[in-house]
């Protein structure tokens, strides 16, 4: 995807799809979850977040996202 808006769109379509696995669609629901928090806290970034962006912006104190400035 390009950008979050697009990754949104696309979990949406998939959760309205009733043939969607009850694993997938719990995924699905996580992961869109995940993409609206991300948007709201950073309205001026249009990007598709990865994964770790998602966890981070979620868990900004675990160690995989400590930030070290010499």
């Amino acid at each position: 995807m390009d950008t979050i808006d697009q990754h949104i769109q696309k979990d949406v379509e998939i959760l309205n799809d009733p043939t969607t696995s009850s694993q997938s669609r719990r995924h699905t629901q996580e992961e869109l979850a995940a993409l609206e928090s991300y948007k709201i806290n950073h309205p001026e970034d249009t990007h598709d977040p990865t994964t770790l962006e998602l966890y981070c912006d979620a868990n900004p104190d675990a160690l995989e996202c400590r930030i070290y400035e010499d």
